[in-house]
């Protein structure tokens, strides 16, 4: 029975998604959580008792509305999304890429980007079939490498690129005028990843309509609300039409709708929290920079990128993890990220608490 069970799914599963691993989620349980760049504050009791008196009166017998008429004018709002632009939702920016992905996969078609940076853009493409090409950054600041980019693109003629501004898992954020080269030279559809869009001022939003091939992708999940799962795509009404084709229907669900139509409402809490964070990046940047033998990344985003003495970045992981601190281990995942961790910024005493246990490591 289990021969026979395991011959017929290796006839049939594709043989690129046997040869993957399933993305893995590290256990927190009982650890001071710096791993996925999450807002580490909750919400103020009052909040909660005025959105659980808001749930109570949702039924869920009923499918959700399959456009989220109420909550996209708030998101259009929060995010300063162009009102002659479009705007479509997804199930967490993930499923807008996969959306994306599975409209343009063709036979030979490629998806672009830049190593290292999200993982999902190489996995999705996998999923998907397409042919993934990932342009490696500047080893030095992990900048973009703008000759290495256009020549990629001019070789494999990429059906779509994406490009996170700033930049997972590095911090940055790449040359502006750089990125606008890119566009201009792009052959496709650019898609810039703003999940970071709240710890920088810098944004693409202001670009959409100026480029036929520019699309802004954001999220809700890093001001606060990552367990909503909503990201949402911006951008010509053209585009965004054939990706709803591909959008399952009824993907944001009820609560999710009401949650973040809520939340919004109330985005003053969430503003606040989000300068209380970039504010303490300063601090941490700060302190780990005064710790002998790191080099210590700029960072635009919730989280700040360290190299650690060479060959020490698994002892130090796994000694912060004995002390109840869990961090983001990426020695190993790409040649550019070697001897690295990625620290998430916390509250002051979660901070507090990485660096203590850091220095007695270090």
């Amino acid at each position: 029975m289990a021969d026979s069970l395991e011959l017929l799914v290796e006839h049939w599963v594709r043989p690129e998604i046997r040869a993957l691993s399933a993305y893995h989620v590290a256990d927190a349980t009982g650890l001071i959580k710096l791993d996925a760049m999450e807002n580490p504050y909750s919400w103020p009791d009052e909040l909660r008792d005025e959105w659980a008196a808001l749930l109570r009166d949702i039924d869920v017998n009923r499918y959700p509305d399959p456009l989220a008429s109420g909550l996209v004018p708030h998101l259009r709002e929060s995010m300063a999304i162009p009102d002659d632009m479009g705007v479509m939702l997804g199930n967490g920016s993930d499923e807008i890429i996969q959306i994306i992905a599975m409209t343009l996969a063709g036979p030979n078609r490629a998806l672009l980007s830049v190593e290292p940076g999200f993982v999902m853009y190489k996995m999705i493409a996998g999923f998907c079939g397409m042919k993934y090409v990932g342009v490696p950054l500047r080893a030095e600041d992990f900048s973009l490498d703008l000759p290495a980019l256009l020549q990629a693109m001019d070789e494999t003629q990429p059906a779509v690129v994406f490009l996170a501004y700033p930049n997972n898992p590095t911090g940055n954020l790449f040359d502006r005028d750089a990125l606008l080269q890119v566009i201009e030279a792009a052959p496709g559809l650019v898609v810039i990843d703003e999940a970071y869009a709240p710890f920088t001022d810098a944004s693409f939003m202001t670009e959409l309509g100026r480029y036929d091939n520019l699309v802004v992708m954001r999220t809700v999940s890093k001001m606060g609300l990552a367990g909503l799962r909503l990201g949402l795509l911006a951008g010509p009404r053209q585009w965004l039409d054939e990706f709803d084709k591909v959008r399952l229907p009824y993907n944001i669900n009820v609560l999710t709708q009401a949650s973040a139509e809520f939340a919004l409402r109330h985005q003053s809490v969430f503003d606040g929290q989000t300068e209380t964070i970039r504010a303490e990046r300063g601090r941490l940047a700060a302190a780990l920079v005064d710790m002998a033998g790191l080099t210590v990344f700029p960072s635009e985003a919730n989280f700040v990128l360290v190299r650690v003495p060479a060959g020490r970045a698994g002892e130090l992981f796994e000694g912060l993890k004995a002390a109840g601190v869990l961090v983001k281990k990426l020695d190993g995942g790409h040649p550019l990220l070697a001897d690295t961790l990625r620290l998430t910024v916390g509250t002051p005493e979660e901070n507090a608490a990485l660096l203590a246990a850091l220095s007695r490591l270090l």
